[in-house]
């Protein structure tokens, strides 16, 4: 038997279209501030194209709480014009989109295969991600209202 690649993380953003940003961290390399903010600005760039330069609508943001998420040099970033962080209770893994609607259909497609490589996991993430349709990812924003409300009647217990 041969072992398959390793575990890659990604950093994904996202809207009601498509995705619009993915980074793989590099091995050996953590999350911190300093490198979330990076991706903040290369973020900021991909909707100033998106919109033709014209960023005076505001692009809603939601994250969660990591440290990297909270920290000062992140916060400055969320700062600029046409961000509006919304806020993310505290340890509320249900909310974040990403894992309750991204990921689990990624990860469905990815769990049967064998890489021998992490740029294969890398290229088959991508293939499968740059499949999905308008209907997809607009579908995974108009279920966090679901979520939220299932939340808050729930008085903030895990949603599963």
């Amino acid at each position: 038997m041969q072992k398959s690649a390793g575990e890659v993380l990604a950093s994904s953003f996202w809207d009601q279209e498509s995705v619009l940003l993915i980074c793989y961290l590099p091995k050996g390399q953590t999350i911190n501030s300093e490198y979330y903010s990076t991706l903040l600005v290369q973020l900021k760039d991909i909707l100033k194209e998106k919109r033709h330069g014209n960023i005076t609508k505001v692009a809603l943001f939601l994250h969660d709480n990591a440290p990297a998420h909270r920290a000062l040099l992140t916060q400055k970033k969320l700062a600029y014009p046409g961000f509006q962080c919304l806020v993310h209770p505290h340890y509320s893994p249900d909310l974040a989109t990403s894992d309750y609607h991204l990921f689990p259909g990624l990860k469905k497609q990815l769990k049967v295969r064998h890489f021998s490589s992490d740029a294969e996991v890398i290229a088959a993430a991508e293939t499968w991600l740059d499949g999905q349709t308008c209907e997809f990812f607009s579908n995974g924003l108009q279920k966090l209202e679901q979520w939220v409300q299932k939340c808050i009647e729930l008085r903030g217990e895990f949603v599963d």
